[in-house]
């Protein structure tokens, strides 16, 4: 067998070596073999210069590949929408159909589709590798764009590069993020919430929903049309400038991208696009995700690898995204794609129930990714803990930079769902908060737009409830705000200063966004109502929203500025379970918490490296809606443990009741 760096990392991993050395093998011999026919991966990953409509100086070129058709016509005003002997595509070697037309057959926003003929049936379809579609408002029904402007957007980010060793990531949807009741643009978002992001101290956007797909509510989860920007929110300009501004702003972006499975539409997706259910998708049951009520790529089949590596080399390259938060890892690691399936041991990541196509498509998508883009960041959404995420596939890994700490979440909500405070564990907060393979870098987050949509909870609803809509004005004093809004800032803090890698958040989350997420749909009779973001909270002085909003900016600017996600390990200083007191360390910062309901301790002895503190940020800060319980000025000197130096040195703090702090040793400065 050969050196395996993973399994060196992690000795338990030694008695499934044959399963990792093969995964890696196929991996490499892919990699040699593209090298060999397709001068390379990033030639391979180039089909979106071939397939779909291209113009040309003396007309147009169409390609497609449907190996099980008959037939396939374009169709369009230039044919009365009607199948026409002169518009059908030339069958050519391997399933690609091709055809070559006039310029005159088509101009700028011009509408098409696609007639494909098989086997016992017939029916419409939008080109695999269509870069822009949309929706007849009228008749629902949607048709490709011709979008060739006469000049290309410019760009003016050349000079940025991402350099985000801890990501602080604005999860954002472009739609709802407007506080009108409609579907907000991608000009509304750049002119309105860029800014917001940028002053809010976040250094890198997600957007969700990008990808085009049929059904608004689904989120941007059921992928329709996997190279078009979704038109429903503008143009492929506008969304390139959304990108270009932040950049300018220092701001990267990436995109949730979805390839873990796809609609089954079948006129506006790839199912059964021959006539066959198999072309893009695993044939049988395993092309179908119960579920999701969705469709599941072959990840085997080289077209269907050729199609989503070109899909991740087009959003890099023609919109400059920064990299990809892949979506439904877990799913496509394991063929029960995950379901009521319990992690326990390492027998269940190697049970025979992997996937190992799709485990190396994602080793052949994160090694294209960050050689078109050195710098680029990719995040996997895995909650199983499969080993090796975010490892090197030359060592066995995914090649991840980064996995979502999707149990983190989790914890909180289940935490607020089924204890009182008084009875939290502290050791058990820390543990959660803090545990990650060795390799692992992690993206932490107290909630996502999970925790937010109709059928689940945000955290400030789960604490405040009803009371959010009587008690959240500045003059209304109330008990339970009070405690909804202590416990949102110190689970952010605990949750973000104990992170391995980065942090993320969902747009609104920060400052308390009332209610929950309901896409319009027929139970609530189409409403935008709650499919939308209500700045003007978080903007209006007189409510108590304010005061969440002015605590998140100072906490990740702190953290930003200060670095002090840099200092490694976390270490655990004080875990009481009687005083719910938590205190943890990184490097020369001292993280301290007093998660009691009730009880404020003076002098309260946490034991810490000698030297003298300072307060960096206290969430007890009348600024943040805390009753100033603390002089933040004051410096704070160690002393021995019962005045003997070997018992170690603790500081002397003042702990109000559900409040957390940072404090910062200072250095002493050398006597010379």
């Amino acid at each position: 067998m050969k050196n395996i760096p993973l399994i060196e990392k992690d000795s338990w991993l030694a008695p499934y070596q044959g399963f990792i050395e093969a995964t890696r093998s196929d991996y490499n011999d892919i990699i040699e073999e593209l090298n060999d026919s397709h001068n390379g991966i990033e030639n391979f990953a180039g089909k979106h210069l071939f397939f779909g409509l291209h113009p040309y100086s003396n007309g147009w070129v169409f390609r497609e590949w449907a190996p099980h058709a008959k037939a396939v016509y374009l169709i369009g005003d230039f044919c009365d929408w009607k199948p026409h002997k002169t518009y059908r595509l030339q069958q050519r070697d391997h399933g690609i159909w091709e055809i070559f037309v006039p310029p005159n057959t088509f101009k700028h926003r011009d509408h098409y589709k696609l007639f494909v003929e098989w086997e016992f049936g017939s029916g419409f379809r939008i080109p695999a590798y269509a870069e822009r579609v949309i929706q007849d408002p009228q008749t629902l029904l949607f048709s490709a764009q011709v979008w060739q402007p006469k000049e290309p957007y410019q760009w003016t980010d050349r000079k940025f590069l991402p350099q985000f060793r801890h990501p602080l990531i604005y999860e954002a949807h472009v739609g709802m993020a407007q506080e009108g009741e409609k579907v907000g643009s991608f000009q509304e978002f750049t002119q309105t919430v860029l800014p917001r992001i940028k002053e809010a101290g976040y250094n890198m956007i997600q957007l969700m929903a990008i990808q085009e797909h049929p059904y608004y509510g689904s989120f941007g989860y059921h992928v329709s049309n996997f190279f078009a920007a979704s038109s429903r929110f503008g143009t492929p300009e506008d969304l390139k400038n959304l990108i270009n501004k932040a950049h300018e702003m220092g701001l990267a972006v990436i995109m949730d991208i979805v390839h873990s499975h796809a609609v089954k539409n079948e006129e506006e997706g790839l199912s059964r696009f021959d006539g066959t259910l198999d072309q893009y998708f695993y044939p049988g049951d395993r092309g179908f995700h119960s579920a999701w009520d969705s469709r599941c790529f072959d990840y085997g089949k080289r077209e269907v690898l050729a199609f989503l590596l070109s899909n991740c080399r087009y959003w890099i390259e023609e919109f400059h995204f920064d990299g990809f938060r892949f979506d439904g890892v877990t799913s496509m690691l394991y063929t029960h794609h995950g379901l009521e399936k319990a992690f326990t041991s390492y027998n269940d990541y190697f049970d025979g129930s992997q996937d190992k196509n799709a485990l190396v498509y994602l080793m052949l998508a994160n090694h294209l990714i960050h050689k078109i883009k050195p710098n680029a960041v990719t995040i996997a959404e895995e909650m199983s803990g499969f080993p090796g995420v975010v490892s090197p596939p030359e060592d066995g890994g995914l090649g991840f930079n980064f996995r979502l700490s999707m149990g983190v979440p989790d914890f909180w909500i289940k935490l607020i769902k089924d204890q009182p405070d008084e009875h939290w564990n502290m050791a058990s907060i820390f543990h959660e908060l803090t545990q990650h393979r060795p390799e692992e870098r992690t993206i932490s987050y107290a909630e996502s737009h999970d925790q937010a949509l109709v059928g689940d909870k945000t955290i400030i609803f789960r604490l405040a409830d009803k009371e959010m809509y009587d008690s959240m004005s500045k003059d209304t004093p109330s008990l339970i705000i009070d405690r909804a809004i202590s416990l949102h800032k110190i689970i952010r803090l605990a949750t973000l200063t104990t992170a391995n890698g980065g942090y993320l958040n969902f747009m609104g989350n920060e400052f308390g966004h009332p209610e929950w997420i309901d896409f319009p749909r027929a139970g609530n009779n189409w409403s935008y109502k709650y499919a939308r973001r209500q700045w003007s909270l978080a903007d209006d002085e007189k409510l108590k929203y304010e005061w969440l909003a002015a605590f998140d900016k100072a906490m990740v600017h702190k953290v930003v500025n200060e670095k002090i996600l840099s200092p490694l390990p976390v270490y655990l200083n004080l875990a009481n379970e009687h005083d719910k007191i938590l205190a943890f360390n990184r490097g020369d910062f001292l993280m301290v918490f007093n998660f009691h309901p009730s009880a404020s301790f003076p002098d309260y002895g946490i034991p810490t490296a000698p030297g003298k503190y300072k307060v960096l940020l206290n969430s007890d800060n009348p600024e943040y809606g805390g009753f100033d319980r603390i002089e933040t000025s004051t410096l704070h000197f160690t002393e021995p443990v019962g005045g003997n130096p070997n018992n170690g040195h603790q500081l002397k703090l003042y702990l109000p009741n559900r409040t957390g702090l940072i404090l910062k040793k200072i250095p002493t400065p050398r006597v010379h």
